[in-house]
């Protein structure tokens, strides 16, 4: 582009900053859309390698370097300068910085004594910091860095490597350590504790759980309390490990810990809170019902089902299992048997108000976090080692709620609830237990 077309797009990224002070004025927005005119008057493209926006962040990024060398000089460009300490301007070189808007080719401009340590784009810099998020964004979707780095070099036209973006994304692991550690509430009206398995290749490709334990707060927030990487599968002895760093973490007392029927996890958890109420998973129930059923039958067992965990009372629910039992105990007796075995912890929410119930048989918090762990796992396949899967699974879980609307929705639904434990377990929720 011409001299003239570049003193023009100066004049009018002015015009553009006035326009953007005064968005609700319609009329301010024609020096942008002269801007706009202008370029593919000239054939130039708004996107993509030389495109308008490309020139416009080389602009702004070079006139923000040019202000920071005259800050550090003191003197502006064109003017006689050095005399008090002696460094001048000397020169300038190019450098090409990725952007989001794809690869941008800067002059960057330089002192004599070489002292200038430019806070815009940093010496050695390659990367603007939105590039980086971007990465991280990605690969919290389960992309790999093969993908990522095809990605941006189809869209943006930036040759980023493989060993770059693992880069970029080993950078949430310190993070992760603190996230992990952090001090923890004294009290939680609920935790949700489950896992997810992945596929780690250590000498063979093998299936490793990862453990979750995910709180309602006292104010109805949802509050992932850490992962955990264990051996083999998922085990009652693992989750008694678990749970006793939740409470060395400062969590003195859970009111409920909703979990699955994996044997000998009630013992393990009243052994770090005796006052909890164990309570198994309906949905886990439910689901587990279909692994013994055909699929034909589904929906017609899930009907049948409903009257047992929706009952009024423990009585009721009895009186409607005795007659699923009879219905469907002959075609599928191991169905029964699932129901049978872990009866005395699917009953105690039964006992409780219904808005208590509600929550936790109709909103499975952690069956949303789940589903988002395992969209990033299986997108990826497999991993290398036990600190890559945490990585994909941290990445996951922290990009959950990048708008906030869920942490409104999760109040809103948990309010009454909360209510409800409060008046339930009256003065728990202000205080640990008396062990």
């Amino acid at each position: 582009m011409s001299t003239v077309i570049q003193a023009s797009t100066e004049i009018d990224l002015e015009d553009a900053a006035v326009a953007r002070k005064k968005p609700e004025n319609s009329t301010d927005r024609e020096p942008v859309a002269r801007l706009v005119g202008q370029a593919r008057a000239e054939g130039v493209e708004l996107v993509g390698e030389n495109g308008l926006l490309g020139r416009l962040t080389k602009l702004v990024l070079e006139s923000a370097l040019e202000g920071e060398i005259t800050d550090h000089l003191g003197y502006d460009e064109h003017e006689r300068g050095g005399g008090e300490t002696g460094n001048t301007r000397n020169g300038s070189r190019s450098k090409t910085v990725i952007t989001e808007v794809g690869p941008v080719e800067i002059t960057v401009p330089r002192d004599r004594d070489g002292s200038f340590e430019p806070k815009i784009v940093r010496k050695r810099q390659r990367r603007l910091s939105g590039v980086d998020e971007m990465v991280i964004s990605l690969a919290a979707k389960g992309l790999t860095t093969g993908e990522i780095s095809a990605h941006l070099a189809e869209v943006y036209g930036a040759d980023v490597s493989k060993q770059t973006i693992s880069t970029i994304t080993d950078k949430v692991l310190e993070g992760m350590t603190e996230w992990q550690n952090r001090p923890l509430d004294p009290v939680y009206p609920v935790i949700f504790i489950d896992a997810v398995h992945v596929k780690l290749r250590e000498g063979q490709v093998a299936n490793r759980p990862i453990y979750v334990a995910l709180a309602v707060t006292v104010d109805g927030e949802r509050d992932i309390l850490g992962l955990w990487a264990g051996d083999g599968g998922e085990g009652a002895e693992f989750w008694l490990h678990v749970l006793t760093e939740i409470k060395n973490r400062g969590a003195a007392d859970a009111l409920m810990v909703v979990c699955d029927g994996l044997k000998g996890l009630p013992p393990a958890i009243e052994a770090v809170w005796p006052q909890a109420v164990v309570q198994t998973c309906v949905v886990h129930l439910l689901r587990a019902s279909f692994r013994y059923a055909a699929r034909r039958h589904w929906d017609a067992i899930a009907k049948a089902l409903k009257p047992v965990y929706t009952a009024p009372t423990e009585a009721a629910a009895l009186e409607r299992f005795m007659e699923f039992a009879e219905l469907w105990g002959g075609r599928y007796p191991a169905i029964v048997k699932l129901w049978e075995d872990a009866w005395a912890e699917f009953v105690p929410f039964l006992n409780f108000d219904t808005e208590i119930r509600r929550v936790i048989c109709s909103t499975n918090a952690i069956e949303s976090v789940n589903a988002r762990i395992r969209r990033a796992v299986k997108a990826r396949g497999h991993f290398p080692n036990e600190q890559a899967a945490l990585k994909c699974v941290y990445m996951a879980i922290m990009s959950l709620d990048p708008t906030g609307k869920g942490r409104k929705r999760w109040i809103t639904r948990w309010k009454a609830a909360l209510n409800a434990f409060a008046i339930t377990f009256e003065g728990r929720l202000t205080r640990p237990p008396d062990n």
